[in-house]
């Protein structure tokens, strides 16, 4: 469905047309008393973002959501799905389309180098990123909140144009933690992005530690539409004890479960825009 104005829904209910009146906390937020979290998240500032992004969400990439209605309101959860074009647009607008849609503060978990990266690390933090270790996003989970993982990495964003929509090496920590943690995984495909930005080759500069240096098509990404497309939950903790975390052939087999979901999204989702 078409989204319209993007309200500040990770604000807890306190209805006001006044965008600089103050505002409670994120659902999630976990403040360590001088209004930042452990991770640096500060509500404040990942408002203001949320409505510098809107503009970009819904008339540049004209975001169209579908099954948002599956992503639990409440409660530790992992969204897992397909990355791509050259930088991380498609997790900022996964970003936004979750706070559209369900209030939430999705907690985006990044590489490893992406705390290297002058400033714009520190906007990450703000925002909700997290530094994608096992430490970390065990706290996030042990906290209840609401994370999103690309098990691609940085193979997804910087695969050459004719493997567009094609997933990469799948990577199985979504599933360990979902297993350790009881959590419930979303899978999500995003459609547009393959277009939009893609890579045009890749300089082996291994820049503030970040694998390549990406070289785009165009300066800017293009306006092409986008689609972000959500699945059934996925219960993989229903079949397996946690300590099965910890089994390589249970996370191996539930990894590719979740896969063949991811993969199955983009085949609807291709097919959705090819029939609009």
């Amino acid at each position: 469905m078409a989204p319209g104005l993007l309200p500040d829904l990770l604000m807890q209910a306190r209805s006001t047309s006044d965008a600089t009146a103050s505002a409670a906390e994120f659902p999630d937020f976990h403040d360590e008393g001088h209004g930042y979290d452990v991770f640096g998240l500060h509500p404040p500032t990942a408002r203001r973002v949320l409505r510098w992004t809107h503009p970009i969400y819904a008339r540049y990439f004209r975001v169209a959501s579908y099954g948002a209605e599956r992503i639990p309101t409440r409660g530790a959860a992992i969204l897992a799905g397909n990355h791509s074009g050259t930088l991380p647009m498609d997790g900022v607008m996964l970003w936004a389309d979750v706070a559209q849609h369900t209030g939430r503060a999705l907690r985006l978990v990044g590489d490893w180098f992406i705390v290297r990266l002058p400033i714009i690390s520190t906007l990450f933090a703000r925002t909700g990123v997290v530094n994608g270790t096992h430490s970390n996003v065990n706290c996030l989970l042990e906290r209840g909140e609401l994370i999103a993982i690309f098990p691609e990495g940085t193979a997804g964003v910087g695969k050459p144009f004719r493997e567009r929509y094609q997933l990469q090496e799948w990577r199985v920590g979504h599933v360990e933690h979902a297993i350790r943690h009881r959590a419930p995984i979303v899978p999500f495909a995003i459609i547009g992005a393959e277009e939009s930005w893609p890579v045009l080759f890749k300089v082996p500069v291994q820049l503030f530690g970040a694998p390549y240096l990406p070289v785009p098509m165009t300066l800017l990404p293009l306006p092409w539409p986008y689609a972000i497309h959500y699945g059934a939950p996925i219960e993989v903790y229903r079949r397996y004890a946690p300590e099965d975390a910890d089994d390589p052939e249970a996370v191996l087999e539930a990894a590719a479960e979740v896969r063949d979901a991811v993969a199955a999204l983009i085949d609807e989702g291709l097919e959705r825009r090819r029939r609009t």
